[in-house]
């Protein structure tokens, strides 16, 4: 499993009491929910995602995570995050959950996101701005 050290950005996530599954801790589909809101709130906060307006977007195209130790209700988790891989159009963004101030990852994996135009839906080159922040997490 990956370290803290592995990643360039975090974002802290309070679990919810929701969150627990029927054997006491959170349950799998929370992890990607929990990489979803980490790669878009970073998008969003540099200023590279307008969620309403963006012409360009990214759709998720591939995913997967690895588990390692459980997550619980009312742990906080720290989301590591980092920019893999950068293509003409896709972005593979590498994730890693730890549970408080664990070095070691509960959790890690990715997802890719390809860009696209938002009226067409069709792959467009990632725009310079967009390329720019995102390298500083490569």
């Amino acid at each position: 499993m990956s370290l803290r050290s592995d990643y360039r950005h975090f974002q802290a996530i309070p679990t919810r009491w929701m969150d627990n599954d029927a054997y006491g801790h959170v349950n799998n589909v929370q992890y990607y929910s929990y990489f979803d809101t980490t790669v878009n709130q970073f998008l969003v906060h540099q200023g590279i995602l307008d969620i309403q307006n963006s012409p360009v977007v990214g759709l998720v195209v591939e995913t997967s995570c690895r588990y390692a130790k459980s997550i619980v209700f009312p742990d906080l988790v720290h989301a590591g995050l980092k920019v893999a891989k950068m293509g003409n159009s896709s972005v593979r963004y590498e994730l890693g959950l730890f549970k408080g101030e664990d070095e070691q990852a509960c959790a890690e994996g990715y997802f890719i996101h390809v860009y696209v135009d938002r009226t067409t839906n069709r792959p467009v080159p990632i725009p310079q701005h967009m390329r720019e922040v995102l390298q500083n997490i490569m």
